[in-house]
């Protein structure tokens, strides 16, 4: 795959949220095929450590350490690398951090927290994109987005929160851009569950470590969505069919799926390990040492997921659907038209 795209001129890509999980695997991606890759994350050992691994595959690349909830950090640390690789040409916000806790349970300085990184830090990382990319009028942005911008689940209230006012806002900006007549273009990948090291860091309020619902993908299954996405031109894509299923009946059964969630997302969020006294979160900090791809659960994640656009899917399911209930309205009609049967009647043997 990457021998074919190394033809292509190298690009300046950014990645936030770059030392682990989806983040680490996109860089990977995005080095190997040649790009330069420009990372940013909190932690500065991880950041050296990720440094050496895409040096390792022959990539350039820089790092800034800094936090994404800080708009002047954020800003200033996209000049820097794009003094540092060249004009940027992808940005990709992926930084995201989350609670497992009931709302009742959730304490306001939690949801804030994961508010400023998972929605903000998308806003400033679009922001910072935009300066470099608006004086050349081009550019591409992808978003990182989940499922759970349509439906959200119990547990996971701050994140879903963010994960849907990152769809609202980036559909005000493409609506700007289009105005502009821009060549700046912007989407979101949806994400199903993914294999990843939040569930070993995440802050929890549970009885039970979290884990992912359903069965995951492996980041590098993203990533490769991700690389796709960046050199095409639908506005959404979807990643797996869970993905794909949760979307479209969300917009049909909503109802159905909250009594659904609500019998279990709480026993399909947990695990049967308790959570230990000691253990470490990253929700103020990061947590060093554990910055890798995958997470605890690759024995039972995939490494395949179908990619489809948004808006041929929306229009595929509602053509299925027009269909079946014009093949039920001609059925009905038919039967309608149907004159009854006469009684047969048998002789009787009389004249």
């Amino acid at each position: 795959m990457f021998k074919s795209l190394k033809k292509r001129p190298s690009r300046t890509v950014i990645v936030t949220g770059g030392t682990a999980g989806v983040g680490r695997a996109i860089s990977c991606t995005f080095a190997k095929a040649g790009d330069r890759v420009g990372v940013i994350a909190r932690d500065a050992r991880a950041l050296d450590e990720l440094r050496e691994e895409l040096a390792g595959l022959g990539a350039e690349c820089a790092t800034e350490a800094i936090d994404v909830a800080d708009a002047d950090s954020v800003f200033a640390a996209a000049q820097r690398l794009e003094a540092r690789l060249g004009k940027i040409d992808v940005w990709i916000n992926d930084a995201m951090e989350t609670v497992f806790s009931t709302v009742a349970e959730l304490r306001p300085e939690e949801f804030r927290r994961v508010t400023e990184v998972t929605y903000l830090g998308f806003v400033y990382g679009t922001m910072a994109a935009l300066r470099a990319m608006r004086p050349r009028r081009r550019g591409r942005i992808i978003q990182i987005g989940s499922a759970l911008a349509y439906r959200g689940i119990p547990l996971q209230a701050a994140y879903c929160g963010a994960k849907h006012a990152i769809r609202g806002f980036t559909d005000s900006l493409r609506a700007e851009l289009l105005h502009e007549q821009s060549d700046i273009r912007i989407s979101i990948v949806e994400l199903p569950a993914v294999n990843t090291p939040q569930f070993d860091w995440a802050r929890v309020r549970l009885p039970r470590t979290p884990r992912p619902m359903g069965r995951p993908v492996e980041p590098e299954v993203v990533a490769d969505a991700v690389f796709r996405a960046a050199g095409g031109s639908w506005r959404e894509y979807w990643l797996g069919f869970p993905t794909i299923l949760t979307i479209l009946a969300n917009a049909v059964v909503p109802a159905f799926l909250d009594r659904y969630l609500a019998r279990t997302a709480f026993e399909g969020q947990q695990t049967s390990t308790k959570v230990a006294a000691d253990r470490r979160d990253n929700l103020e900090h990061p947590v060093s040492g554990l910055h890798r791809t995958r997470g605890s659960f690759g024995s039972e994640s995939k490494m395949r997921a179908p990619l489809v656009a948004g808006e041929p899917m929306r229009l595929a399911a509602f053509a299925t659907v027009a269909f079946a209930f014009m093949a039920i309205g001609v059925g009905v009609a038919t039967l309608l038209r149907t004159p009854p049967r006469r009684a047969l009647r048998w002789p009787t043997g009389r004249r």
